[in-house]
């Protein structure tokens, strides 16, 4: 059975650098591109950052410098390194797969966070 399961996430300071996990099982993990994406209150689900097969990555315009993902195949996990979090970052993170060859595409079940203090 195939799952995503993000972590890390909570109420965080401005400022503040947590990081996210997600594990993966059931995929076939270096078959997928891997994203984040963020849901905030009221808003639009937008794309955070991706990261394909081969390691490349991009980045939304207003993470860029502070957000950094990356994968460990080994351990077939995502990871979304957020440092100087605004409290506009503020959201629903979750983590998508998709596969290089179209098929299914999986979603994880969200991890809130929130920047306040």
């Amino acid at each position: 059975q195939e799952q995503l399961v993000e972590s890390g996430g909570g109420l965080v300071q401005p400022g503040g650098s947590p990081r996210l996990s997600c594990a993966t099982s059931g995929i076939t993990f270096g078959s997928y591109n891997m994203f984040w994406y963020r849901q905030a209150p009221g808003k639009q689900r937008e794309l955070v950052a991706y990261m394909s097969t081969y390691g490349s990555t991009k980045y939304v315009d207003s993470v860029k410098g502070r957000f950094t993902i990356s994968r460990d195949g080994a351990k077939n996990t995502l990871y979304l390194q957020m440092n100087s979090l605004k409290p506009e970052d503020t959201a629903v993170y979750y983590c998508n797969a998709a596969p290089v060859v179209p098929g299914k595409v999986y979603w994880g079940q969200g991890t809130q966070v929130t920047v306040s203090s």
